[in-house]
């Protein structure tokens, strides 16, 4: 579930010259499949309706200028429209992903039936007095390390909302995914929510190292990878 908008980028951010909307879309299709994907179209123009129906997506327009309301329109289609046992990811419109995404993907949820990124956040190299994650020391994160086939995977403190799961441990989690993305100014909060969810449930998110996706934002790319060439 594909959360799309055409409401004004924040200017403090600094997006990858290859972060259009149309490239990192085209991108996740490459990736994961048109027949697989649902966007949640919010506020968009004609030059991206047209694009949207030249790809053969599926789109649900919304008139929000919100992310956290597209979020909530994402968790909730998730939920009513498969079965409990389902793969879903939840993704914003600015990510872009290496070849080979889906079976890491994959890989994470079967193993983990967790929360599941295949972003490698940077802030958790960090510190936190240095505008790192709040729980960083030494530019490290305190961690446990698995695998899967493919790669190796680290349990992290949070991640953005952009992430992969079970319906059934969204359903779980519904409530707590409502309370951190209905916030006035139409942010989600991920961090709180993560944090929350490992205090109260002792349930933690995977990160796969490296990384196989990307944030776009240049002050928070997935290191080790020249994301402009993706």
């Amino acid at each position: 579930y594909y959360r799309l908008s055409n409401s004004k980028e924040r200017k403090y951010k600094k997006k990858l010259p290859n972060a259009t909307k149309t490239h990192c879309l085209k991108n996740c299709i490459k990736e994961f499949g048109v027949k697989n994907i649902t966007v949640i179209a919010d506020n968009i123009n004609n030059q991206t309706r047209r694009f949207l129906k030249n790809t053969g997506v599926r789109y649900i327009e919304v008139n929000y200028g919100s992310g956290a309301r597209t979020f909530r329109k994402a968790l909730n289609l998730a939920i009513t429209e498969n079965n409990k046992d389902s793969y879903i990811y939840l993704l914003e419109d600015d990510f872009l992903h290496l070849s080979g995404s889906a079976k890491i993907l994959k890989e994470g949820i079967e193993k983990f039936g967790s929360y599941i990124t295949l972003y490698d956040h940077p802030d958790k190299y960090i510190n936190a007095s240095e505008g790192g994650n709040p729980l960083i020391k030494e530019n490290s994160e305190l961690t446990r390390l698995s695998k899967t086939d493919s790669v190796h995977w680290k349990s992290t403190s949070s991640t953005v909302m952009s992430f992969a799961t079970l319906v059934s441990r969204l359903e779980s989690d519904y409530e707590l995914l409502m309370k951190y993305s209905a916030n006035e100014k139409g942010k989600t909060r991920s961090n709180g929510f993560f944090t929350e969810i490992k205090t109260m449930k002792k349930i933690n998110v995977y990160s796969c190292i490296p990384g196989y996706s990307t944030h776009c934002e240049i002050k928070w790319l997935t290191p080790f990878v020249n994301w402009e060439k993706v």
